[in-house]
């Protein structure tokens, strides 16, 4: 598929801030790419794809997960905000015929991580966290740490997110949990050596 076709698909999925939004994202997942040796072309791609169903309506999200062998029926107890990315990924994988595993991987983990991320998936769900139209309490700490580590920075914006959701009283995905204890536990094995 044609890049101007990839866009004008996604744009149709979406709002005009979305789209903004997804934009910046690809960008800023390419410059991530770059500085951290990914692939700028499939962090490009993830980063534009990311939210292909974030506006889809519950009731097909719901059917598609029903459905799908590859994505954890637990996922139907928590928040709807986190569907659209394991969904995402099954649809453009059916859909818009999408094969890279990376790509794909990288796209169904943004929203909630998953343990012993690949580094494709670290600098979407980054770039998603910090694309320059991100505007709230702790985003420009995780940028000025994005220059120097991706894993510190992941670290302190996924930390940033479970605080968050705690104060919002909201549920939390066992599997961020997880994904926030594996970069911890990588971290400190790192520092460790």
């Amino acid at each position: 598929m044609k890049r101007e076709e990839l866009l004008q698909r996604v744009k149709e999925q979406m709002n005009e801030h979305r789209f903004t939004h997804t934009l910046g994202v690809a960008s800023t997942s390419v410059k991530l790419a770059k500085k951290y040796g990914a692939d700028p072309e499939q962090a490009e791609l993830a980063g534009l794809l990311h939210d292909f169903c974030k506006y889809w309506d519950k009731e097909r999200m719901k059917a598609i997960i029903e459905e799908s062998d590859q994505i954890p029926s637990d996922l139907l107890q928590y928040d709807k905000e986190l569907w659209h990315a394991p969904v995402g990924a099954v649809v453009v994988k059916n859909e818009m015929g999408v094969s890279d595993p990376l790509v794909l991987n990288a796209i169904a983990s943004h929203t909630s991580g998953r343990p012993g991320m690949g580094l494709l998936e670290k600098i979407l769900w980054l770039a998603d966290y910090i694309e320059p139209g991100r505007h709230f309490p702790g985003v420009d700490e995780v940028r000025e740490i994005a220059e120097k580590s991706l894993d510190q920075a992941l670290i302190t914006a996924m930390g940033n997110t479970i605080i968050f959701l705690v104060k919002q009283k909201k549920q939390i995905y066992p599997l961020t949990l997880e994904t926030y204890n594996d970069l911890i536990g990588s971290s400190a094995l790192i520092r460790e050596e």
